[in-house]
């Protein structure tokens, strides 16, 4: 059985994000996990003015919370009253990060499902900053999907890799299983100016092969110095319906989210972004 976070702030963008996680895994035995984290809401609050109100505007933003979830969970057991799944909710007074830390953490979770934006809903922004703050300091991988997007049987998946990373067997088997699950081809995209592996390289290659055994992988590689151009470029030029990358240190990630300037992000994603945050969990 899978177990799988579902943060909110029940905007229509996370609610999307709750009706993609419902179909994808609709074959699936699932544990669901609601989650409200209402500490910023709570001290942004207008009527947050002074000291002397603070316990009686913090239980007002409480009931609200766990208000709000119920009638979400209502909604979500109407919609989808699947028996394969069970759901649960989690309204906490917390930050969305330290609290889906917790949560990932007690309840063991596989996959935090997320929308890239929440209720400010930027066109000109492909990450909110909920989702880039989840993306870069939560512990656990990461199916973050775009707004109104409801393609949830994807056929293909890319996954751009320059090999050096030691992969996490845990992480490619929820790969293996959420591309099984939907019979979805995986692209492994090395990306790199020779072709030539090193020892290293090539073991990290072998492991990808040994674990993901459930469904076909192709394996391809491309010679580029522009990471995010090219993975763009093949997206585009493959109708990729899910992109598939790994979230650690020097990644290629790590290079396209998180430059100095957030300004500079060099990503443009219209499908889902699967981020393996390639951390040490239970096994």
């Amino acid at each position: 059985m899978l177990s799988i976070l579902l943060p909110t702030d029940f905007s229509e963008n996370s609610m999307n994000a709750v009706k993609y996680a419902l179909a994808f895994f609709k074959h699936q035995k699932v544990d669901f996990f609601f989650m409200h984290a209402y500490q910023n809401e709570f001290y942004n609050h207008d009527e947050l003015t002074s000291r002397e109100v603070f316990d009686e505007v913090l239980d007002k933003v409480k009931k609200q919370s766990q208000k709000n979830l119920e009638n979400l969970l209502e909604t979500v057991k109407k919609m989808e009253p699947n028996p394969r799944f069970a759901y649960h909710a989690i309204s906490a007074y917390n930050t969305l990060v330290d609290e889906a830390n917790l949560v990932a953490e007690a309840k063991n979770i596989d996959l935090i499902v997320m929308g890239t934006k929440g209720k400010s809903d930027e066109r000109h922004i492909i990450f909110g900053s909920h989702t880039f703050q989840v993306l870069k300091y939560v512990t656990c991988p990461v199916l973050a999907i775009p707004s109104n997007y409801t393609n949830t049987q994807p056929k293909r998946m890319l996954f751009p890799t320059n090999y050096l990373i030691p992969y996490k067997h845990r992480e490619l088997k929820l790969l293996c299983e959420l591309a099984a699950s939907h019979k979805s081809i995986i692209d492994v995209l090395y990306l790199s100016k020779s072709d030539k592996l090193s020892l290293r390289q090539e073991d990290n290659q072998a492991f990808i092969k040994e674990t993901i055994c459930k469904t076909k992988i192709n394996f391809h590689i491309e010679h580029s110095k522009k990471i995010a151009e090219a993975i763009q470029n093949y997206i585009k030029n493959n109708a990729i319906d899910m992109l598939v990358m790994v979230n650690t240190q020097h990644s290629f990630l790590e290079d396209m989210l998180f430059p100095p300037n957030i300004d500079l992000v060099s990503v443009d994603l219209k499908i889902p972004l699967l981020a393996l945050q390639n951390t040490m969990r239970f096994t």
